[in-house]
């Protein structure tokens, strides 16, 4: 992925990589605001309510490494690691989920490596989320670097679950007895009930709206002439106001 000079020791050849995964994220959520904005003032409605980004630590980075049997390198943090940066954007509905996907795979700059849809195929605990792996230029003074970041796309109801889950797992040492398991899944269920209906709702209101707006239409019409004139305020030749 990187090109590293040889005459780099390891910690010259370690600082450079993390500097481009560094600028990688930079470049990510800088993307990501203008496609948010650009979406917002076209459609007048923000399909992002936040974003997370992070790179791993040394520490995460070894530990990876050594449970996945690789030799601890920096050729091997780059090739096999997928997610030594990652950015992590949290919406509002499931429909917006694919659509920011979809907005982002269609970037010219960014290549599409694989997609894991724990959306439609969740974990057996009940994990949701999509995820995508893509490179991203670096421009650098010897040329473009492709560097590869993780994108995680979740909804807001998604997120609390999946952060509460990873705090539980993270105090039973990574282990949970079955029925805390069980229990972990119910409330998947209950957030994905959850999601369910406040996309529902969110689709009445939209709907509501939408006849708002066609009523006021139609009374606007209703007070004007065949011609379009607003006859408000004008008088008859005897000189008596119009009664609309």
């Amino acid at each position: 992925m990187v090109y590293i000079p040889k005459t780099y020791d390891q910690v010259d050849q370690w600082n450079s990589l993390m500097f481009i995964y560094s600028s990688a994220l930079k470049q990510m959520n800088v993307k990501i605001e203008v496609l948010n904005s650009e979406f917002v003032h076209i459609y007048s409605y923000n399909p992002i309510e936040h974003v997370k980004s992070r790179l791993k630590s040394p520490e995460s980075i070894v530990k990876k490494l050594k449970r996945l049997n690789y030799e601890v390198s920096t050729y091997n943090m780059t090739e096999k690691l997928n997610d030594v940066a990652g950015v992590r954007i949290i919406c509002s509905f499931t429909s917006d989920i694919y659509q920011i996907a979809d907005m982002l795979s269609r970037q010219a700059d960014i290549t599409v490596l694989y997609v894991k849809d724990y959306i439609k195929n969740p974990k057996p605990n009940g994990y949701k989320s999509y995820h995508m792996v893509v490179t991203i230029p670096v421009y650098l003074t010897e040329g473009p670097v492709e560097t590869k970041v993780e994108i995680q796309i979740r909804t807001v109801a998604m997120d609390f679950w999946a952060s509460l889950e990873h705090k539980m797992y993270y105090k039973l040492g990574g282990e949970a007895p079955a029925y805390l398991q069980q229990e972990l899944k119910a409330c998947a269920d209950v957030v994905d009930m959850l999601d369910a209906k406040m996309y529902s709702l969110n689709e009445a209101i939209m709907k509501w709206n939408a006849r708002e707006e066609k009523e006021k239409s139609e009374e606007g019409l209703a007070d004007e002439e065949p011609g379009g004139r607003d006859l408000s305020g004008y008088e008859t030749e005897s000189g008596k106001p119009v009664d609309l």
